[in-house]
């Protein structure tokens, strides 16, 4: 099950050094950039810049022109994010130990990684800055222009890459990241949605 789920019959490694093998001193600066933009501990910092965002929006409209479904809308994601974040800590908290996959630099032979910053050998499923990443942006899609949601999958996609090119995480990692958060996300926002159904 292993080797059709997680490893894509060799794929999963071949593509890891596909993305790991690409090197350039940029690159690697780039790359870690967007580690540290996916780092859990920014949390604090992308909520408190979320609520300054939405409450400046609600401000700048006249009061008397709201209804609760426009108010519910803005405050809404405020509420998916806190609560999907800390369901999506909880679930890497139990599952990452649990599963215990070896990452990149245990896994494969000694010198066929290439590895930016700190080595890691454990707890390599899923990836926690992917998912990280995905909780951000899908939490908020519902915010965003167009042009801004082209960003927000630029930016998810930039973290996941990152995690392969320095050396940290399987591509299996990333995209199991991405949809466990993306799972979470969508949970939340349905029973968040039935909540305030008797609400409106």
């Amino acid at each position: 099950m292993k080797t059709l789920l997680y490893d894509w019959f060799g794929f999963n490694v071949w593509l890891f050094h596909f993305i790991n093998d690409i090197r350039s001193e940029f690159l690697d600066k780039i790359m870690l950039l967007g580690t540290e933009l996916g780092s859990h501990k920014h949390f604090d910092i992308y909520i408190s810049i979320l609520i300054v965002i939405v409450f400046y929006r609600l401000a700048r409209k006249n009061a008397n022109s709201f209804n609760k479904e426009e108010i519910y809308l803005w405050l809404t994601p405020i509420a998916v994010i806190a609560i999907s974040y800390l369901i999506d800590a909880l679930f890497l908290e139990i599952i990452k130990p649990l599963l215990d996959f070896p990452r990149p630099p245990l896994a494969l032979p000694i010198g066929s990684v290439n590895i930016v910053g700190i080595a890691e050998y454990h707890h390599s499923f899923p990836s926690g800055h992917s998912s990280f990443s995905m909780l951000i942006i899908a939490s908020i899609w519902s915010l965003l222009f167009a042009w801004q949601k082209g960003l927000g999958v630029i930016f998810v996609l930039w973290v996941g890459i990152s995690r392969i090119s320095l050396g940290a995480h399987f591509p299996a990692d990333v995209l199991a990241g991405f949809g466990s958060a993306f799972l979470i996300v969508i949970i939340v926002k349905l029973a968040i949605r039935e909540i305030l159904k008797s609400k409106i």
